[in-house]
């Protein structure tokens, strides 16, 4: 049963930003958290920002490539002392690099915003200084996001007034590879509850991955096609030998543009269809109601949390079904996703365990996959002095 000054601490959320916004600190959290700055005047916030090499654990097989590395950039928004932390994770496919974020960040001027708690119009403001450059935006929408809940004093989900308790267990994803390989990365994986599929790149091959999965394990599967089925015939006929194959849902079975072939598949599939790269932003879900059974929302494509938690709100009021996931990432960007996660239906977050150089301590994964999220303000994220292979602390 919860206590009555715990109860009286997360009733307190909103009185806490208050009190910091007048600068009286506030009487409902003990000393050791107090918001860090305290005096009658906001200092401004000061944007810092850096190129970070994301090194993966295994080659990373989608339908289209295969790749070693991923490039990102962190971020962080200082304000009296307080830090707030984001990062951008740019995988070729999203058209952005390390010099296309880079170049956006420095065009953003913060110091025009009299408070971090300003949020809509300053993650506004960045939305509007071009069109695109979503994960640079997801950036500074992260490190605002990590820097207002640590002046409040709580997590954001605590704030958006979920759950911690109904987090989902999240995927491990298989990246396509050869047979030998794929069995090894299963079997790393033998205790996550839900595994996830790469496939679409040929039906030999679609089928060799999930044979070579099934020769080691009998765990539920999700999969992924990456928009690599070419005829809506047969990714039908794959998706019904998929479901007698024992997975839950399929992602992206055909193009985005294909979005007529989409629909047929989706009202005969014997499994939900996801939207994945159909999706970006808020304005294209209602688009996709009686396309696909649900959307996969990803913060570096849709800006970050601000457009997320929206999205995930306009998907369930036109009743479709909802996945969070992710690139590769630290633990940064995926504790920030996996705010969101008590309110979805399925997670995807495991960007982090296919790194072996995460710089961020955040939310935990138990060996079964299940998500911890902690009560840290903010993401709930702490920096590391030394990066870490993450699978490892499992």
């Amino acid at each position: 049963m919860i206590s009555r000054r715990d109860f009286a601490r997360r009733a307190a959320t909103g009185l806490v930003g208050a009190a910091w916004l007048a600068g009286t600190g506030s009487p409902l959290l003990r000393a050791d958290e107090q918001p860090a700055a305290t005096s009658n005047k906001l200092g401004k916030m000061n944007l810092s920002f850096k190129p970070y090499l994301l090194t993966l654990r295994h080659a990373f097989g989608v339908a289209s490539v295969t790749r070693t590395t991923t490039m990102g950039v962190q971020v962080e928004i200082e304000l009296d002392g307080v830090v707030g932390y984001g990062e951008a994770s740019m995988p070729p496919y999203l058209s952005e690099s390390t010099e296309s974020v880079l170049a956006f960040l420095n065009r953003v001027d913060l110091s025009q915003f009299k408070s971090p708690f300003e949020m809509e119009d300053i993650l506004g403001y960045v939305d509007g200084i071009c069109e695109n450059n979503a994960a640079a935006k997801a950036s500074i929408d992260l490190a605002l996001h990590d820097l207002v809940g640590k002046l409040i004093g709580q997590p954001w989900w605590r704030i958006w007034g979920l759950d911690k308790e109904k987090t989902p267990t999240t995927m491990y994803t298989i990246g396509i590879d050869e047979p030998d390989v794929v069995k090894e990365k299963t079997k790393e994986a033998a205790s996550f509850e839900l595994l996830k599929v790469k496939l679409g790149r040929d039906k030999k091959s679609d089928r060799e991955m999930i044979e070579s999965v099934r020769a080691v394990s009998d765990r539920p599967i999700a999969v992924d096609a990456n928009q690599g089925w070419k005829d809506k015939i047969y990714a039908l006929e794959m998706i019904e030998w998929l479901h007698e194959q024992g997975i839950v849902l399929v992602e992206q079975p055909m193009k985005k543009t294909k979005i007529d072939d989409i629909a047929w598949i989706t009202e005969r599939s014997p499994l939900p269809v996801m939207a994945d790269e159909s999706l970006q932003r808020l304005t294209d879900i209602p688009k996709l109601k009686g396309v696909f059974s649900g959307i996969n929302i990803k913060l570096m494509k849709c800006t970050g949390l601000r457009e997320a938690w929206k999205m995930l709100n306009l998907a369930r009021a036109l009743d479709m079904k909802v996945m969070v996931g992710c690139m590769t990432e630290t633990s940064c960007a995926i504790s920030a996703a996996a705010q969101l996660s008590p309110a979805v239906d399925w997670a995807d977050l495991d960007g982090n365990l296919l790194i072996s150089n995460d710089c961020f301590d955040g939310v935990k994964t138990a060996p079964n996959g299940k998500l911890i999220l902690s009560d840290l303000p903010g993401l709930g994220i702490v920096k590391r002095d030394k990066p870490v292979n993450r699978l490892d602390t499992l």
